[in-house]
């Protein structure tokens, strides 16, 4: 896939929110450690619209999103935060001038939507901590994300969890959050699985609900052929009063368990402090042995 030109120290990031409303006092700290990265930023007063629980109504969002796609100065567009509403838009978008002049666009959770539009078109994009969340994020992450912008992404190691299946693939990486992508299950956004290292995450979940998601991607013959298979965080889960009996990360196993392709488990990405950039779309090697390492 086709990788965005790399960033330079004063070129201009903007900032955009497909989905959930969010205030200009919630950007201070993640604005400071932009230009504190050497980076130059465009926030445009659209960004602070809101409508219930979106920032602005659907034509608002698409707008902005559209202008900042079609700005050749801008080189990157870091996502604020997610929520729910980019599978909204998805399809008011004209990425032609995109495809001409591909930049960086950069998130997770709830952007899993865009991502998927973009490895479609064939271009690289960054699953990455977001702004509302650089205050709480580990410097690693930060830098990870900043590295990756600069086509600098370091190796990323950890120390190996009892579920791992070992083995060392190299293939492109896609996927992102487990309910957005169950969300795009049948459609045209849902990205080609076979002969990719899938990544998937999730927050505040019910158990059950990890289960029905898994099976749904299973029968849809979308965890048959991979190359791989990496689990982030999985946090914040949910159990009924009668307990489902496993953990999230056990239910995955189980789904995959008859497969003969590696799986790890704890990679640090997804809705935790410690979120490290992934570049999907990417040809990266994954080997799983008492260690972990992405490269």
């Amino acid at each position: 896939m086709q990788q965005p030109i790399p960033l330079q120290k004063g070129d201009l990031i903007a900032l955009s929110a497909p989905a959930r409303k969010i205030s200009p006092e919630e950007l201070q700290i993640a604005i400071h450690k932009i230009e504190e990265a050497g980076f130059r930023l465009k926030i445009d007063e659209r960004l602070f619209a809101a409508e219930n629980q979106f920032a602005g109504n659907d034509s608002i969002r698409t707008a902005l999103l559209q202008d900042l796609l079609d700005d050749k100065e801008v080189k990157a567009v870091l996502f604020v935060r997610g929520g729910y509403g980019s599978l909204r838009i998805i399809d008011r978008l004209d990425f032609s001038g995109f495809v001409q002049s591909p930049k960086w666009l950069v998130g997770y959770s709830d952007i899993t939507v865009i991502h998927a539009r973009v490895q479609q078109l064939g271009i690289q994009s960054l699953h990455a901590s977001m702004p509302i969340n650089f205050e709480s994020n580990t410097e690693e992450s930060l830098q990870s994300l900043f590295d990756a912008l600069q086509n600098q992404a370091k190796p990323i190691s950890f120390d190996a969890h009892p579920l791992n299946k070992t083995g060392d693939v190299k293939a492109e990486v896609v996927g992102g959050n487990l309910s957005t992508l169950f969300s795009l299950l049948g459609s045209d956004l849902f990205p080609e699985t076979i002969g990719k290292i899938l990544f998937l995450e999730d927050l505040d979940e019910y158990l059950y609900h990890i289960d029905r998601m898994m099976m749904a991607l299973k029968r849809a013959g979308k965890l048959t052929h991979l190359a791989g298979l990496i689990i982030g965080g999985m946090t914040a889960m949910n159990d009924n009063s009668v307990p489902f009996g496993k953990t999230a990360e056990e239910i995955i196993a189980e789904h995959v368990s008859e497969f003969d392709y590696p799986v790890c488990f704890g990679f640090p990405a997804g809705h935790i402090r410690d979120n490290r950039a992934i570049c999907f779309g990417r040809s990266l090697s994954l080997k799983i042995e008492k260690t972990v390492r992405l490269l």
